[in-house]
């Protein structure tokens, strides 16, 4: 069969299961086993007499989905909250993971244009900070004191009062993407800026190893979890400037739902970042090196697996479940 002629002939059974995927049209769980079966056939037909087209890369994807939802109907019945965090994300993450590589790479440059600022512009830091607080911070450095800043106010009320206001900045560099992903970007710079030319203070007084040891032991957490927030903005963009098949309004329905999944992902780590800075950052000179080492470290091990590693892992396990129910 003539492949122009197999994709005529199940054209519309194909934009159906899109739509079943899409949610736009519901189906209980046997319907859609035996769309999945009668999709691998198609898939298996395609494998076999158009290899290297695209018409079975675009089925071989429509598989893998219509099996994600299966997968998902029959998870989501033990524990939802597992399921999301533990298969819906990871694939999401890994859907969009040149997003995560756009967000981090546009984190690095706006990092270092803080930290060549601060070199070139003295006065650019109490701009960027505040001259009262960088006023105070050279008084504790100069008592040997780099994190002192993070001693003053109460345990739980600073720990609150840190969490909301990072939700808040997670929350703009998200929402922010509604313009086309512009709004994200510059709110990634101002707080990548702000980093840069943080950090570079701390160098320019002699006290970076001793702020590296109490800010990284929260900001690990925190930064990591700005940029994936900074991804998400990204996703929200891209979906109204490229809608490709789709109309732009449905686009955008659908980059919302999935960047928003993403976004609450980071709520978790947000929330550990919170408790760091305000029960043990204020602690951080007085505790042995090797512990500031292990709670940083095993932090970035954490973070960095969930986003970075563990997506590939479950894509991996989804797809080898769709080539095990080709054979």
């Amino acid at each position: 069969m003539r492949e122009v002629y197999f994709i005529k002939q199940n054209k519309e059974k194909w934009l159906g299961i899109e739509q079943v995927i899409q949610g736009k049209i519901k189906k209980n769980p046997d319907d859609l086993s035996s769309l999945y079966i009668n999709l691998i056939n198609d898939l298996s037909f395609a494998q076999t007499y158009y290899p290297k087209s695209n018409t079975t890369v675009y089925l071989n994807h429509l598989s893998s989905q219509i099996f994600q939802k299966i997968y998902k109907t029959k998870r989501v019945e033990e524990n939802r909250i597992l399921y999301f965090f533990k298969t819906e994300v990871p694939l999401l993450v890994f859907q969009y993971r040149r997003y995560l590589m756009y967000a981090f790479l546009f984190f690095i440059l706006f990092t270092s244009i803080g930290v060549l600022s601060a070199i070139y512009d003295k006065d650019f830091v109490n701009i960027i900070l505040g001259e009262s607080y960088v006023n105070e911070t050279i008084e504790n450095i100069k008592k040997g004191n780099a994190v002192g800043v993070y001693q003053s106010g109460s345990t739980w009320g600073s720990t609150i009062g840190i969490i909301f206001n990072n939700i808040g900045v997670g929350a703009k560099l998200f929402i922010y993407g509604v313009f086309g992903g512009v709004g994200t970007l510059y709110a990634l710079l101002s707080n990548s800026v702000m980093l840069g030319s943080f950090q570079y203070f701390f160098y320019d007084y002699g006290a970076l190893k001793e702020s590296a040891r109490g800010i990284w032991l929260h900001g690990v957490f925190e930064i990591f979890a700005m940029v994936v927030e900074a991804m998400c903005g990204l996703i929200l963009g891209a979906s109204i400037l490229f809608p490709k098949t789709l109309s732009r309004f449905n686009s955008f329905k659908n980059g919302f739902k999935d960047s928003f999944k993403i976004f609450l992902s980071t709520i978790p780590f947000t929330i550990c970042a919170g408790i760091i800075e305000g029960y043990i950052t204020r602690h951080a000179l007085k505790m042995p090196l090797a512990l500031n080492l292990i709670i940083i470290l095993g932090s970035l091990a954490v973070i960095g697996y969930y986003y970075f590693v563990y997506p590939s892992v479950v894509n991996k396990k989804i797809n080898k479940h769709v080539h095990d129910a080709i054979l």
